[in-house]
């Protein structure tokens, strides 16, 4: 099977990329360092020839409303057209858990935009929503910090590691389309001001965190239903405290 990865050089785009290549398929990594653009369109007709799946783990460069939209907006009525042109049997979009609940955020938005533009799409698809990434939770903590002091909301967050996700796209990447949305996130809820403690005690860092009910998540009020998966989600196998204290953490 042919599987053409957009974003194929990033953090999850290069993992999917590994594990279809182990699995036997004709994988093609396709990003602006392979001469593919999505916003201007160059490459995506040659990368897209004779392949059956498209994999979208492309994003929006800026999390500001304006540059988000047009973002996802070119990327995404390019790539479904060459798709279309392409004969491309299924198309595989990452977004992101708790879109709709977020609206307030620019970012979040756009990716309500990029969702509704694949499922008018004639394109059979399947779109995956994941929780946040382990990997993000140190940009959060940045985002929230005041100083000496990290103002940060208690809800709840359902995290989920980059390699997880990464093992469920390459999943649903060779199974059939299902012209619906499925959502993977990690095995355990957090209260987000308790996440940024185990976080900053990793990194030895000294920050106060101070769970703030009013602290936005850029730029959206949170209850603890807005990041955590539904009932029936697939759950990533690895749990974020073994993360904290593996080889696989960065700070």
């Amino acid at each position: 099977m042919k599987i053409v990865v957009i974003g194929g050089s990033g953090l999850i785009g290069s993992n999917v990329v590994a594990r279809l290549r182990r699995a036997g398929h004709e994988v093609v990594a396709a990003s602006p360092r392979s001469g593919v653009d999505v916003i201007s369109g160059h490459g995506l007709a040659e990368a897209l020839e004779g392949a059956q799946v498209v994999v979208d783990v492309a994003n929006s460069p800026s999390f500001e409303k304006e540059a988000a939209v047009a973002f996802f907006q070119t990327a995404g009525r390019n790539l479904l057209a060459a798709g279309k042109a392409a004969g491309v049997e299924h198309h595989l979009a990452l977004s992101v858990v708790g879109t709709e609940r977020l609206q307030q955020s620019g970012y979040f938005y756009a990716k309500a935009v990029q969702e509704a533009l694949l499922e008018a799409s004639p394109i059979p698809y399947t779109l995956l929503r994941a929780t946040q990434f382990f990997e993000f939770v140190g940009s959060i903590v940045e985002h929230c910090t005041d100083g000496a002091e990290v103002h940060i909301s208690p809800a709840l967050i359902q995290p989920v590691a980059a390699d997880d996700v990464a093992a469920a796209l390459a999943d649903l990447a060779v199974g059939m389309p299902i012209n619906d949305m499925v959502e993977v996130a990690g095995q355990d809820c957090f209260p987000m001001d308790e996440l940024a403690r185990k976080y900053l005690a990793r990194c030895n860092s000294g920050r106060q965190v101070i769970a703030d009910v009013r602290a936005r998540y850029f730029g959206s009020d949170l209850d603890d239903r807005t990041l955590t998966a539904r009932k029936g989600a697939r759950l990533g196998p690895t749990r974020f405290n073994n993360w904290l204290a593996s080889a696989a953490f960065r700070a």
